[in-house]
């Protein structure tokens, strides 16, 4: 009788437990865009790095996940077209290239002004993202753009020059027509009779084979990706630096609807995916170099001396950029002055004093 009793009440508590609903774990649709294709480092390394990083926090408490739709390839915007596709809705989360926007983002530009300093991308996505956190200039662009900054990416550890015939000195390079995207156009300005052509990394290829430029600067990884030996050959070890070109950010309003469990994650995963890529970009570096001879091309060192002659050529574009910042209310001095002092901290030794016409 006891027996049958206590199976009564084990019973009765089964039916009780089950009665008590379970919560239920919330999916959030999360919409990810770039322009560039999958195959592209950053691309690629959002699919699988970042995400399976967010899942695999997010599973550890169970309460959320994430729905992930990833449009890549200009299936919803071009390479250009991230900053606004982000501030209109079309994406929630996406990879800005913010080489492409220097009058909404000119903050970002900080790495780009300063050439030949640091050709390590570890040491440059650190030191940018810092800035970004401790001067508030960075994320204000962003957030005039309906995004939430999230992180700083360099997907490359310096660009390099890629051309049609073998340069050997700055002198080479006197009339020549050199493509480049945003800044690092200014980069040939003091040379002499030399004309920066604009465009973009998915065209350099096609200028290149058209005779449309002589030259490019991209990066030894994305020269091995894009194919860039086929038509440009030679490669210049000038060690432009290591340059920001990528900004993780997100819909504004799309991340004050999420729950904050989901945000500390995302942020946190940010920080780790910005060290990832820049890891990769300094492996894929010393790969690419012998991708691209393997594929035909040959690389030509740039003595210290001519590589001192051409960051001494240059305009002071780190000086004017500052500037501009100073006379729009920011601390452009200030953040350049930081930024510089973190690199050098890190070891970065610069062939010229970047600072050196700012007032004091």
């Amino acid at each position: 009788m006891k027996t049958k009793l206590m199976r009564i009440a084990a019973g009765a508590a089964l039916t009780v437990l089950a009665a008590v609903p379970v919560a239920a774990q919330e999916v959030i649709v999360a919409n990810v865009i770039d322009g560039y294709p999958a195959r592209a480092m950053w691309v690629k390394e959002f699919t699988d790095f970042f995400i399976p990083e967010v899942d695999k926090r997010l599973a550890e408490n169970g309460n959320y996940k994430i729905d992930w739709r990833e449009s890549y390839g200009g299936t919803v915007v071009k390479p250009r077209g991230v900053l606004e596709g982000i501030q209109l809705g079309l994406g929630d989360i996406g990879i800005v290239t913010t080489i492409f926007h220097s009058s909404k983002l000119p903050s970002q530009a900080i790495s780009a002004v300063t050439p030949f300093v640091s050709a390590d991308a570890r040491v440059v996505a650190r030191a940018v993202d810092e800035i970004a956190r401790e001067f508030p200039t960075m994320r204000a662009e962003f957030e005039k753009q309906n995004q939430v900054y999230l992180t700083t990416g360099v997907v490359l550890d310096t660009y390099q020059l890629f051309s049609k015939s073998e340069i050997t000195s700055l002198a080479d390079l006197n009339g020549a027509k050199i493509a480049g995207a945003g800044m690092n156009l200014r980069y040939v300005e003091g040379i002499e009779g030399a004309a920066g052509v604009r465009g973009g990394l998915t065209d350099f290829y096609n200028m290149l084979q058209t005779d449309l430029v002589e030259h490019a600067m991209l990066w030894p990884e994305a020269a091995a990706t894009f194919k860039i030996a086929e038509v440009a050959p030679y490669m210049l070890n000038a060690n432009l630096g290591a340059v920001n070109t990528k900004t993780v950010t997100v819909n504004k309003d799309y991340w004050n609807s999420l729950p904050d469990e989901v945000k500390t994650v995302i942020q946190e995963v940010a920080i780790s995916y910005r060290d990832h890529l820049a890891e990769l970009a300094m492996a894929r570096a010393a790969e690419s170099h012998i991708a691209f001879m393997t594929a035909g091309g040959t690389i030509v060192s740039m003595s210290d001396t001519e590589r001192k002659a051409w960051a001494e050529s240059m305009p002071d574009i780190a000086g004017e950029w500052a500037k501009d910042l100073d006379e729009n209310g920011h601390p452009g001095s200030e953040m350049l002055k930081a930024y510089l002092a973190k690199l050098e901290a890190a070891g970065s030794v610069a062939l010229r004093d970047w600072s050196a016409g700012l007032s004091n």
